[in-house]
């Protein structure tokens, strides 16, 4: 008796989780959680601390290197939650193995590392992913339909606040540490993707820490919408929020409002009689803007885990053999807005054409 494609039963697959320190255990969680995945193995140089996530997570075998990893258990993929500096290594070799790899954020620590990767898992036929986590947030997810749907009308301008009393990162400064949420959720939503005519980048240092501990970054877009992200670590206030201005409506996300995240607003600028103003250079001279008034409604949203989500869609992904959501080239179109935010900050804030990028490590111009 045939069964129908989409009730096959499939095996899990077997991954390994490389990394127990911050972000792994989420990850690890997140796998052993899933009917679709077998968590097989944590990797980790400190063993105590690969053991101890393993006790939490249903006892996978616990390894201290990605070779005793690969000649010792038979995995379908890796998870990367180490420090960006290690990820080209680590997911070339398990590349190099077939293996399938999603890594944390950002993709690695240079443009010409990702590139590599992307190219390196085209060409072995093997799913690169990146785990943007926004990406897979309920309301994040919304806001791509509404955007695809044309809700909105034409993307005239994004503006995104991530701001709150954080931790001054040892390695990075705040656009590396911060801003990778927010360029990942506008290459996931824009339709085409975040494709840069020109990126400038204005930061502080008052903490004198050696690097930038408030930064702004403005970007203007292939498709003519200006974007703005304000990103902070010193701010008393925690603010997550992101504007999208249409030509028909805007949309409002406050992240932290967990009654009322999504709020879409139909009222602004009337651009279709200003257009028609502006075809009659004698009427433009004396008049007066015209707005339109509309109706304000908030979308419903649904309630899951993103990370759950994540790991489904990674799963898929390998099933189907196609590329994941959030894949190695939406990451590496990441990765290149932050090399090109630093560049525009050691040339002292100038706007960097993406015809101008050079190759930087994690923010430091080679």
């Amino acid at each position: 008796m045939s069964v129908a494609p989409d009730t096959l039963i499939h095996p899990a697959l077997r991954v390994a989780v490389i990394g127990a320190g911050y972000w792994g255990p989420n990850l690890a969680r997140n796998f052993a959680m899933s009917t679709e995945w077998e968590l097989v193995a944590i990797c980790d140089m400190d063993m105590a601390r690969a053991e101890a996530l393993a006790r939490k997570t249903g006892n996978p075998a616990v390894v201290g290197s990605m070779d005793e990893l690969l000649a010792s258990h038979a995995i379908d993929a890796v998870a990367i939650a180490t420090p960006a500096r290690t990820h080209h290594q680590i997911a070339m070799q398990a590349i190099a193995a077939g293996k399938h790899v999603v890594v944390e954020k950002p993709l690695a620590d240079n443009s010409v590392h990702g590139a590599q990767m992307v190219q390196a898992a085209a060409e072995a036929r093997t799913i690169l992913m990146a785990d943007h986590t926004y990406c897979y947030t309920p309301a994040v997810l919304k806001i791509r339909d509404l955007l695809a749907a044309g809700e909105l009308g034409e993307i005239l301008y994004i503006d995104s606040t991530r701001i709150n009393l954080g931790l001054v990162q040892p390695d990075v400064d705040v656009f590396w540490d911060l801003a990778p949420h927010d360029l990942s959720i506008l290459d996931f939503v824009i339709p085409g993707g975040l494709n840069t005519r020109n990126v400038t980048a204005l930061g502080s240092d008052p903490l004198r820490a050696g690097k930038s501990c408030i930064g702004y970054l403005s970007m203007e877009l292939d498709s003519g919408i200006l974007a703005h992200i304000n990103v902070n670590w010193l701010s008393p206030t925690k603010i997550r929020q992101m504007v999208i201005g249409g030509s028909k409506k805007t949309l409002v996300w406050d992240d932290l409002n967990p009654q009322q995240r999504l709020t879409v607003f139909d009222r602004g600028v009337d651009l279709e009689r200003q257009e028609m103003i502006r075809a009659d250079s004698e009427d433009r001279k004396g008049a007066t803007i015209s707005y339109r008034l509309g109706d304000t409604w908030s979308p419903a949203l649904s309630e899951f885990e993103p990370l759950g989500l994540m790991v489904s869609e990674f799963a898929a992904s390998i099933r189907g053999s196609r590329p994941a959501p959030t894949d190695g080239p939406s990451a590496l179109r990441v990765l290149r807005v932050l090399e090109d935010a630093s560049l525009s900050l050691a040339a002292g804030s100038i706007p960097q054409a993406t015809s101008n990028r050079k190759t930087l490590v994690m923010g430091n111009v080679l």
